[in-house]
């Protein structure tokens, strides 16, 4: 069967080609009711399906963006990204979503492929270990954005946390509560992965300013499957904490299946706090002290900045875009 062409829906609409190509655009603002309810009907019954492809080339876009995340089990990149996609959809671009799992080879993988898909534009969680080729985006002045971490020296936009000031919250707020024995747990720092790195730098400070011990073995990064055991000796230790701030929600979980485990009750046994909200912060007895950050601003914003990439008015855009943490006190601490 012949394919339906646009020249089909413009004779059988009584317009011209060109009118059928403004309508599929959207760019039908000085278009009559009439010409629109022609050419919407032409296309219902001759089943005409525009040739994506094609419109892709004349353009020289494809209204797709890619986003590759370094971990999509974080609530706080799972909401990032439906902000991302919230915004890009406001705009008629699709997105596709790719998970790093924290490993470079598979973050250059899928920029390679995004970029062979011609998509127009790239938002990143960046792993860290590819940043000869950030550098090479950027010298070609392709659309991209970071989100969470902070490359030094990629000359790329980044929209972030400001991290250090998330821990030092909850130090105060622990402090003010008259917890003296005060520890740190988040994920392996091995990487050099910005949220954690600064995340821990702020919970020292915060133990400084406020004239509290740094107890060595009461601050460490660790791996997934090792938290428990960390924590573990640090709760073996004479004098053992008596609140805990978690460093992110993965370490979180672990460290509330350490604390069920031992039958311990927060906070009277152990007060808790963690940076990054969590969808059952609220109704986990006792409800959680959190420090959130605003997921779907970052990603709001992250889509935004990427489309004023695209057209071109973002081009020179190179800054670092640091958003305020919020202290939700609740009954854990």
């Amino acid at each position: 069967m012949k394919a339906v062409t646009m020249s089909d829906v413009a004779k059988k609409a009584n317009v011209s080609k060109s009118t059928v190509s403004q309508y599929i655009n959207k760019r039908y603002e000085f278009m009559g009711a009439d010409t629109k309810d022609r050419i919407r009907e032409a296309i219902e019954e001759l089943n005409y399906k525009p040739n994506v492809v094609a419109r892709s080339l004349k353009q020289k876009k494809t209204s797709t963006v890619g986003v590759i995340v370094a971990n999509i089990l974080h609530s706080f990149s799972t909401q990032v990204i439906r902000a991302i996609e919230d915004e890009c959809n406001r705009s008629n671009l699709s997105v596709i979503v790719c998970n790093a799992d924290d490993d470079p080879q598979k973050e250059r993988n899928y920029i390679e492929m995004l970029r062979a898909k011609q998509v127009d534009g790239l938002i990143i969680f960046p792993t860290a270990g590819n940043a000869e080729l950030y550098k090479e985006m950027v010298n070609e002045n392709y659309p991209l954005v970071f989100v969470d971490r902070i490359i030094k020296d990629s000359g790329v936009s980044t929209i972030l946390l400001d991290n250090e000031k998330a821990s030092e919250m909850l130090v105060e707020h622990l402090y003010e509560k008259k917890y003296k024995r005060l520890a740190f747990i988040t994920s392996s720092l091995e990487m050099k992965i910005t949220p954690r790195i600064e995340r821990l730098n702020g919970f020292i400070k915060g133990l400084e300013k406020f004239s509290l011990p740094v107890i060595d073995g009461f601050y460490v990064g660790v791996r997934m499957g090792n938290v428990q055991d960390v924590l573990e000796v640090m709760f073996s230790q004479p004098e053992r904490p008596d609140a805990l701030i978690c460093g992110n929600d993965l370490t979180l979980l672990e460290t509330l299946k350490f604390i069920n485990k031992k039958g311990w009750n927060i906070p009277t046994e152990i007060a808790l706090a963690s940076i990054d909200e969590v969808p059952y912060s609220e109704i986990f007895q006792p409800p959680l002290t959190i420090v959130a950050q605003p997921a779907f601003a970052i990603g709001t914003n992250a889509a935004n900045l990427l489309l004023e990439k695209i057209d071109g008015v973002g081009e020179s855009i190179k800054e670092i875009m640091l958003y305020s943490p919020e202290l939700i006190v609740r009954k854990s601490t």
